[in-house]
């Protein structure tokens, strides 16, 4: 995979977030595509329209367990003057030779069966007396019958039209016809029909593999006790599960300590196994903002083109970025900050498309849609950035949760959609318009 140089930072200017977006989606490609077995082939994209090779279902066959009949046979039959046929066999799913059914004949069919030469329709053994010369089979005995126990001759005490009960040969797709169309996501229902025209593989581009690492000293794992200013990592968790929403097989390193050479090593260890990484924490201007320090100067002659650029967005929250390229392989690196809610809201603007954008989807984006502002008060905005506000969106009314502050992860935790505060605007009046990203 081969990615565009970034632009130059530029480190004292705003860059916006669409700015910082485009960049991201001009150097990330699509993964190569490559022939999958279907089990592994779930989540992936189609690159290639695939056409039936053979009709479904492949042959008439038989919707209900009953009898294959003739309809001049059957016509005008009741309880009172059922028809009586001579039943002539049995045809069950699966059965290579078929009987052939003639006037006043009858074959006893299981659901799936082939539709037997001769016969027009088929009559559900409820509309019988099953071959046991008595009256109709309610629904619980019809389901015990074994062919044995039915005798040589069957009541039918119902009429049937031709084709009742009966699928047709390529009713569902035909011979010719495209069942698929290049750039489908193979989900479940997808997978089931490249089984049922014989698929055994799918040609694909493959799920995204991201590695997922957190840093900063102070961070434990849940599970584990904490100590003075200690917290626990919940970013790696969080981006290692977006990651997968987004269609990515994710790996979670987990927390670095502020180490520049651990964190260098640490990364350089994880590529034969990344088609992108994402960090998290130590992108901003303190002391110890050690991916800036791992990760500025990454990047010598023998890998040209590779290096991450570090730089401020105007956006909140969320305004320290870093992304690039590392490894003789050049593969996409993004650097998040680590305040919980401006690492979950930069994987959606930043790291989703990217991951939708290696799985070659073109539609890489969240929903948006308008919303009335429903609120207590105005919400303020910094000017010359865009906010966005975690909010619950729901029948055209969408309500902030929360404050605005970056790491208040309960209120993320009940937000299912981003309200978009434009960069020219100061104060929103609840009642207003507003766009809303809507994140479920």
């Amino acid at each position: 995979m081969s990615t565009a140089a970034p632009r130059t930072a530029g480190q004292d200017r705003l860059w916006s977030v669409d700015e910082h977006l485009e960049d991201i989606l001009a150097a990330v490609r699509p993964l190569e595509p490559i022939e999958l077995r279907l089990p592994d082939a779930q989540g992936c994209v189609l690159v290639e329209d695939v056409t039936v090779p053979l009709s479904l279902p492949p042959f008439d066959n038989s919707s209900m367990d009953g009898y294959a009949v003739r309809v001049a046979d059957v016509a005008g039959a009741s309880e009172e003057y059922p028809a009586v046929l001579e039943v002539v066999g049995d045809v069950a799913a699966g059965q290579a030779g078929l009987l052939h059914v003639g006037p006043g004949q009858a074959a006893r069919i299981m659901t799936g069966a082939p539709l037997p030469p001769g016969a027009e329709a088929v009559v559900p053994v409820e509309w019988t007396d099953g071959g046991l010369g008595e009256g109709p089979v309610d629904g619980m005995r019809a389901r015990s019958l074994a062919p044995e126990q039915a005798s040589g001759q069957v009541r039918v005490y119902r009429s049937a039209e031709a084709r009742a009960h009966v699928r047709a040969k390529g009713s569902d797709v035909r011979a010719g016809d495209r069942a698929l169309e290049a750039g489908t996501v193979l989900g479940p229902p997808q997978i089931a029909l490249l089984a049922a025209v014989g698929r055994g593989t799918a040609r694909v581009r493959p799920r995204p593999r991201v590695v997922v690492l957190s840093t900063g000293s102070e961070l434990v794992q849940p599970g584990e006790e904490l100590r003075g200013g200690q917290i626990y990592d919940s970013n790696s968790f969080a981006l290692t599960a977006a990651a997968r929403d987004a269609g990515a097989i994710a790996y979670r390193v987990g927390a670095v300590a502020d180490d520049a050479e651990t964190l260098r090593s640490t990364i350089e260890d994880q590529l034969v196994r990344a088609d992108l990484v994402v960090t998290t924490g130590g992108v901003s201007v303190g002391a110890y903002d050690v991916v800036k320090e791992a990760l500025s100067h990454v990047g010598d002659e023998d890998e040209a083109g590779s290096g991450i650029d570090f730089r401020k967005l105007a956006m909140q929250p969320g305004k320290p970025q870093g992304f690039g390229s590392i490894g003789p392989d050049h593969t996409p690196l993004l650097a998040l900050p680590g305040n919980p809610v401006s690492s979950y809201v930069s994987f959606e603007l930043f790291v989703r498309p990217a991951i939708r954008t290696l799985m070659g989807l073109t539609d890489v984006h969240r929903p948006t849609t308008r919303a009335k502002l429903v609120a207590d008060r105005a919400l303020s905005s910094p000017k010359g950035r865009r906010q966005f506000l975690r909010a619950t969106c729901a029948e055209g009314a969408v309500r902030p949760v929360g404050g605005a502050g970056s790491h208040l992860v309960a209120a993320l935790a009940h937000a299912d959609s981003l309200i978009v505060v434009p960069e020219d605007v100061e104060s929103v009046e609840p009642g207003s318009e507003v766009e809303v990203v809507l994140l479920g």
